[in-house]
Formats: structure tokens, sequence, C-alpha cells
């Protein structure tokens, strides 16, 4: 049997290891072959079924296949540095199946680029499929199994505290994090230092001096605690929630400390609330 010769190009990864005309993907488990023919033949199995399920979600009005030379460019990019990978144990038997997911711009495009691959290690030796894709829901697809990597994750980890939807990559709290850290000055509170005062957190909320009710453009009902602690380094702590309003109830988005007066000073803004209003709720 020779490779497939579908656009989808299954390979081998740069990444694998050629060591004196043999291609080596993974020694430990005897994955050493003399020839690609070899190499492909021995995942064949494994390529067919990915393909069978590519084919099987994917929309007509998908990314034609003629076009994929477009933007083959991409695939180094996605493996050298992805916005997500997952891994999948078991969609293929006896193999691990890692996808790793990125999202760019082309022209006026926004374009999904998913390769789908066999790691040695944290490196990706097989590439089993990849392919891009406008279609969020057959990217979705191939989001399965466990995540262990998430760029919007790490970019946040430093203020993400347990229990908060910080910590779940919500687009509303990632967002409005990221504009405080803008927003805050230069000499504050080091982000990398957040975590040495997540103790505040519950203080502020349970016994906050000041609570503030607001809407935001897109119709969501914040409600900011505030509490500053003169014996815990001089600082105000602040944790941002959002409202439901059927129930009173807040989920917690993120908090974080600062000694910035005039950070603190934009969050006090809307309504002035007494603590006893309020009933607190665990983030989603």
């Amino acid at each position: 049997m020779s490779k497939p010769m579908t656009k989808l190009s299954a390979k081998h990864s740069s990444k694998g290891t050629l060591m004196k005309d043999r291609i080596v993907i993974d020694e430990s488990r005897g994955l050493v072959f003399q020839s690609e023919d070899e190499l492909y033949d021995h995942f064949l199995p494994q390529i067919h079924s990915l393909e069978k399920e590519y084919f099987t979600a994917r929309a007509n009005t998908d990314v034609q296949e003629k076009d994929f030379g477009h933007y083959e460019e991409l695939l180094n990019q996605v493996l050298d540095d992805p916005d997500e990978i997952w891994e999948d144990a078991t969609s293929i038997h006896g193999f691990k199946v890692r996808a790793y997911v990125g999202h760019y711009a082309s022209g006026t495009e926004a374009i999904y680029y998913v390769a789908l691959a066999y790691a040695t290690g944290d490196v990706p030796s097989f590439i089993f499929l990849h392919f891009p894709s406008n279609d969020l829901d057959l990217v979705e697809t191939f989001r399965r199994g466990n995540l262990i990597y998430d760029r919007v994750l790490k970019e946040v980890e430093a203020g993400a505290v347990e229990g908060d939807a910080l910590t779940e990559g919500d687009h509303l709290a990632v967002g409005l994090y990221k504009a405080m850290l803008v927003l805050r000055a230069k000499k504050d509170i080091e982000e990398k230092e957040f975590h040495s005062l997540e103790h505040l957190r519950e203080p502020t909320i349970e016994e906050a001096d000041e609570i503030w009710r607001s809407n935001d453009l897109a119709g969501n009902t914040l409600v900011t605690f505030i509490k500053y602690f003169p014996d815990e380094r001089d600082v105000h702590y602040v944790v941002v929630t959002i409202e439901d309003t059927a129930s009173s109830s807040h989920a917690l988005l993120f908090s974080f400390p600062t000694k910035d007066g005039n950070l603190v000073d934009r969050y006090r803004h809307g309504e002035n609330l007494q603590a006893e209003e309020v009933v607190q709720e665990a983030s989603h």
C-alpha cells in the first residue's frame, strides 16, 4: 500500500528524527521505519479513520481542498506555536492523538488551522491529518479529550484564582482582566505577585468597604467589591463579579490587588450598594 494522496496530506513531521536512513517516530514504542512508504503504511488505518471523520463533519461551504495549498504555511506555525493543544486518548485505539489548533487572519478571512498528530513526549512527530477551516463546528469536532495547553489561559494564569471564571478562560473575564492590566500603573504590584495576595478575596467579598453595580455595553450587570487592607502591604483588593438578574446572585469573574488609587477609582462607578443586598455564588 502506498501513502494516501489526499490534499489533507498526512505527513512525517519535520520534528521526527532521521537517523542513518531510518525515520524514528517513537523509538520506545518501536516506531522506527526504513522508508516513508513503510511509515505511512503503518499509520494508514488511523489516517483513514480521521479522514473519514473529517469528510463527514465538513461543511460544503468550508475551505475547498483545491485551495489548501494557500494555507499550508500555517502548518509549521500551528505546530510551533498553537493556540490550543487537545489530547484525545480514546478515538483512535492504541494511540493518543493531539490536536494542535490555531486561529489566524488570512486577508479579511478568519481561518482555523488544525493538525492532528502523534506526539513523542511533547513533540509532534507524525501528522495524521492537517487542514484549514472557516467552520468552527468542524474545529469543535476535534477539540476533544483533555485540553493540555490553552494560550488564553496561559496569558491570564498569574491572575486566575481557583473558583473564578478566569480559570475557565471565560471570554468576558479574560477581556476585562486584560483591560485592567493595560490600565494599571507600571509601578503597581507585579502580576506575578497576585497569587501571594489571593487570600484577600474572601474578606473582600464578605466584608467589602464598597460595592458597586454597573452595566457594560453588552448589557451584563457587573458588581464590584472593594476593600482596603492597610496591614496587607497597604493594598486595595478588587473583586469583579457578574450578576444573575433573576436571582441577584453573583458569579466571580476575576480579582486583583492594587496600590494604584486611580485604578481603584475606575471601578467606582454605577450604583453604590450596601453589602447586605448582595448574595454571593460560586463561579459558573
